[in-house]
């Protein structure tokens, strides 16, 4: 059992490679080396954003402001990576770093917040994750506990990581929520909090970050819970450490530092004093998501008359126009929005949708083309397929649908159908399996597979046996129909006769 250990020890350093971690100076298993992290979060950190309601546009110099706060805490990481920092548009608490130092903020979090010195602790902390490697940690023990990939890591390695997940989107989803570890969040605010001291802030702000989020975390409220203390945990055990971290720093000789309240308060102020309108905001995504379109399109319109310059209030409003079929005024406020925000998946998705209700198929095809330039879906290829299908275009609107295929859940299962629905008359044996097998008593059996999502009719299988005497016989069978995921098994005629071979395969078929 010990060989076996010391096998595998020494197969997999041989594979992965020791790498040395640029923060803590310690030498560790891994293949994701500085080149592919940073194409990883080069490639995934759009689309990262756009599942999370794009950048925060209303006011710019906010995401100006907190660059160059995030710049000046990097300049104390011991790696030089391409340092990006941006402010999402989103309510929920939360910030994440992606590997390459791809780095983000929700606005919900900064209005949290009292100081620039916790901002810069956040940052800080953050900086860690992306700086020592947290990130591709994660990715390498995904790749060993899945131990499949393995062979993909090996024609990978400091290359870009994209051949082993489906679809580049999926990737950034799981990059942003992984969760750390308490060794990952531990270094993260000693090192942090260094860097923090080191760029001339109050080491005490990591204290009162972390007196706060205990705080909040003990009085569970659900926004928190969501969003950052679902990656990164609060605990008394981090206060007590950075309490004595900061000791250890004055120590040191890092007395006082800024807390810079009146900057932080002058570069919030737009947002602090939006705040009854992105209130209204979140009421009308949780009413529309209740489909009360009614109450949805008040508080969507309360938004608006507060700060009639934010996107996704005239995008949720479209949005709610929309799903109400009003698909005219839709479109109205879509272009409101892209007027506003040009760089936004979800605007020009929506107006595709309503584009396609109302019969301008060739400008909805354009609007589900943009929105994939900035975060494919499963719902805008099979909105592609739809439209190629209906103009006759089966080998198109079977690669639309094949794409979207492999998404989770109703909007997979619907591209499922329609793939099936196009590609079914052109490619019958890769949709229905025909095989031959032996019953218990020696009888020929023909067995039929529908590997499909739905059910097929009119399934018609040519057979084909050879025997060593009377040689070859071939014969079709028909199957009425065929449950989706379902087997039939149809008994063959026997020969007084060795039977020496045979095929069978599928030639016509279709789905119900």
């Amino acid at each position: 059992m010990l060989m076996r250990a010391l096998f595998l020890a020494v197969s997999l350093t041989s594979l992965f490679g020791c790498v040395v971690n640029p923060v803590t100076g310690k030498n560790e298993l891994g293949w994701v080396g500085t080149d592919t992290q940073i194409q990883i979060g080069e490639k995934n950190y759009v689309p990262a954003q756009q599942m999370q309601g794009g950048q925060y546009k209303v006011d710019k110099g906010l995401t100006e402001y907190v660059n160059g706060v995030g710049q000046r805490l990097a300049r104390h990481a011991p790696i030089d990576l391409p340092w990006e920092f941006v402010v999402l548009n989103n309510s929920v608490p939360n910030a994440w770093a992606m590997p390459g130092g791809k780095i983000a903020v929700n606005r919900g979090l900064l209005t949290e917040l009292s100081s620039e010195a916790e901002l810069a602790a956040v940052l800080g902390h953050e900086v860690v994750h992306a700086a020592a490697r947290h990130g591709a940690q994660g990715m390498e023990r995904g790749m060993l506990l899945q131990g499949a990939l393995i062979a993909a890591a090996i024609g990978t390695r400091n290359q870009e990581y994209a051949g082993a997940v489906l679809g580049g989107a999926q990737l950034a989803a799981g990059l942003v929520t992984q969760k750390y570890g308490r060794d990952a969040e531990r270094e993260s605010d000693y090192y942090g909090t260094r860097y923090l001291a080191q760029a001339g802030y109050d080491p005490q702000a990591a204290v009162t970050l972390q007196e706060t989020f205990v705080r909040l975390s003990e009085g569970r409220k659900s926004s928190w819970l969501e969003g950052l203390f679902a990656s990164h945990p609060p605990s008394q055990e981090r206060v007590n450490n950075n309490r004595a971290l900061v000791k250890t720093l004055r120590a040191e000789g890092f007395k006082g530092g800024e807390l810079g309240k009146d900057r932080f308060a002058a570069a919030t102020a737009q947002i602090r004093r939006d705040a009854a309108a992105y209130a209204a905001y979140d009421a009308a995504r949780e009413a529309a998501g209740k489909k009360q379109y009614d109450v949805a399109a008040e508080e969507a319109g309360k938004a608006i008359r507060l700060q009639g310059a934010e996107a996704q209030f005239h995008g949720l409003r479209g949005d709610i126009r929309r799903l109400q079929g009003r698909h005219d005024d839709a479109i109205t406020n879509y272009d409101r929005a892209i007027a506003q925000d040009d760089a936004y998946f979800g605007f020009y998705l929506g107006r595709g949708i309503s584009r396609s209700k109302s019969g301008a198929r060739d400008a909805a095809k354009q609007d589900f083309n943009r929105s994939v330039e900035f975060l494919p879906t499963a719902i805008a290829y099979t909105e592609l397929g739809k439209i190629a299908e209906a103009e006759g275009n089966a080998s198109a609107a079977a690669r639309y649908y094949e794409a979207a295929s492999g998404a989770p859940g109703a909007a997979g299962q619907q591209a499922m159908q329609g793939l099936v629905r196009v590609d079914l008359p052109r490619q019958p044996n890769k949709y229905v399996r025909a095989e031959l097998a032996r019953g218990a008593k020696g009888e020929v059996l023909l067995k039929v597979t529908n590997t499909t999502p739905v059910t097929l009719v009119d399934i018609q299988v040519n057979v084909q046996l050879r025997w060593a005497v009377t040689g070859e016989q071939a014969f079709g069978r028909r199957i009425d129909a065929l449950a989706a995921g379902r087997s039939a098994l149809v008994a063959l005629p026997l020969r007084n006769d060795e039977l020496i071979g045979g095929n069978a395969y599928t030639v016509a078929a279709r789905s119900q």
